[in-house]
């Protein structure tokens, strides 16, 4: 189900009522997980036996982590069986073709390779799999004491109490398709009864019509301009065109995806729960280094503290602490996708965080700061480098992206002036949101009186926008991943 279908639109308010007409914590749990799974399955009813499995799975392997009386040997063996289902399934679902052309010889891939490429990806697997990663994970740093908000059980009531929030905190739909990323400390001490009267209902109001102006009016019209870019069609276009068409898409993919994730924290709030924040405007970064504290922040920060520290992080020297940049960025690009573009993605990132840290050691300097001439000039370079590799999304083979900037290169002519009228009406929202974000230490300083009616009239603004200058809907694009 999507956001933005009219299914949606019926199913929201249907259970927003049912969830508040009781404020038992048990009923709202557990209408939630039943709206949660309705909602995962809506499109495609197959799917819900594995999210369902998956629940279950790191249900068990939680409990037994957090319970007394395990010894060594035994939470050591439950670790490593749902670290191993989980990645297991999303290595099957996801990377089971990509793993096969690669290892298997032509004889046997002539064989299995349309059996392997014809398995079906389910919707939201790499972000489900990451949480219960993070579950089973903190379960076993935790030990008896508990994940936050989740202690041991003792009882078969207090066991079935156990399984059932571990299935909500999976199955919870605002964030159960795309993210944020929700790690276990962050959730299941948000766990309790919930009154309509404490309900955050204006921040939530805001958050929705904000990711909601950003996907159907931002993303949504770029996405009618950004399918130019396509092979062999973006051969036949202007170089203005194509350079264009490239920041088009970085703003389309932040409106999409940043839509998405304050979306899913509006509705969140709407139930009394909040998710964190995933992305800080991004295009203001400096460097590739706070880009990656500005992007995907739920994907930075389960990245480096599930792998990146696990790895050795930056304890063992220079050498491996660029290694394992590198690798965590690698794998990182991997989690986007089943193909080696997006392998070239993140290795791309890794090798640019990497020289970045080497650079500033060699000369002893610290990241640039301050919204100098020099630092507005890092800004755009660093937009921009982004905004290139941007292009291993939109086109996966990479002999294309290869043709596009030959393209670039040689292409002459004039510009298509109706499509560059697009994509300027249609980016200028997503710079002043950054603007926006920019401008936060200035904006301080205005009277309340300003603040809040500078605010309102914006919201008004985009309200009005969504209603009349919408795109024609279309998924989100991290669904795919």
């Amino acid at each position: 189900m999507l956001f933005v279908s009219w299914s949606f639109a019926v199913f929201l308010p249907v259970v927003l009522c049912l969830y508040y007409w009781s404020g038992r914590q048990g009923w709202q749990v557990s209408l939630l997980t039943l709206a949660s799974f309705v909602f995962y399955g809506w499109a495609n009813p197959r799917l819900v036996p594995l999210l369902a499995l998956s629940a279950l799975v790191n249900a068990v392997a939680s409990q037994e982590l957090i319970s007394g009386g395990r010894s060594d040997f035994r939470r050591r063996t439950v670790l490593a069986l749902a670290l191993l289902y989980n990645l297991g399934a999303l290595l099957f679902f996801k990377y089971a073709a990509l793993v096969g052309e690669f290892l298997l010889p032509a004889t046997l891939w002539t064989g299995w390779g349309p059996w392997l490429k014809g398995i079906p990806l389910p919707v939201g697997i790499s972000f489900f799999t990451f949480q219960g990663i993070s579950l089973v994970v903190d379960a076993w740093h935790a030990g008896t004491r508990g994940v936050a908000g989740l202690p041991p059980p003792v009882g078969g009531r207090e066991v079935g109490w156990h399984y059932w929030k571990v299935t909500f905190f999976k199955a919870f739909f605002p964030q159960l398709i795309a993210g944020p990323i929700v790690k276990a400390n962050e959730f299941f001490f948000q766990i309790g009864p919930k009154r309509l009267r404490e309900a955050d209902g204006y921040g939530a109001i805001r958050l929705l019509i904000l990711g909601f102006f950003l996907k159907m009016v931002v993303a949504d019209n770029l996405r009618e301009v950004t399918e130019g870019i396509r092979y062999p069609e973006f051969q036949s276009l202007s170089r203005i065109n194509l350079i264009a068409l490239l920041y088009a898409f970085s703003f389309q993919i932040l409106a999409d995806f940043g839509g998405y994730s304050i979306i899913a924290m509006g509705l969140a709030k709407l139930f009394g729960y909040e998710l964190p924040r995933n992305f800080n405007h991004p295009y203001l970064s400096r460097s590739i280094t706070e880009f990656w504290r500005r992007w995907h922040i739920t994907l930075s920060s389960w990245l480096r503290e599930y792998l990146y520290i696990p790895l050795g992080g930056n304890r063992h020297g220079s050498l491996a602490t660029y290694r394992n940049l590198f690798v965590v960025m690698f794998l990182g690009g991997l989690w986007h996708g089943a193909a080696w573009s997006y392998a070239v993605w993140g290795s791309a990132h890794g090798l640019l965080l990497a020289g970045e840290r080497f650079f500033l050691k060699q000369h002893q300097q610290t990241a640039p700061s301050g919204w100098t001439p020099t630092g507005v000039a890092r800004a755009f370079l660093t937009f921009s480098l982004v905004s290139v590799l941007w292009l291993l999304f939109k086109l996966p083979e990479f002999r294309h992206v290869v043709e596009y900037v030959k393209s670039v290169a040689h292409n002459g002519g004039p510009p298509n002036v109706q499509a560059l009228y697009v994509i300027t009406v249609f980016s200028t929202p997503v710079l002043l949101w950054e603007l926006w974000g920019a401008s936060e230490r200035m904006r301080a300083s205005w009277p309340e009186p300003v603040r809040a009616w500078t605010a309102r009239g914006a919201y008004a603004v985009m309200l009005f926008l969504i209603v009349t200058n919408s795109g024609s809907p279309g998924e989100f694009i991290y669904f795919q991943f």
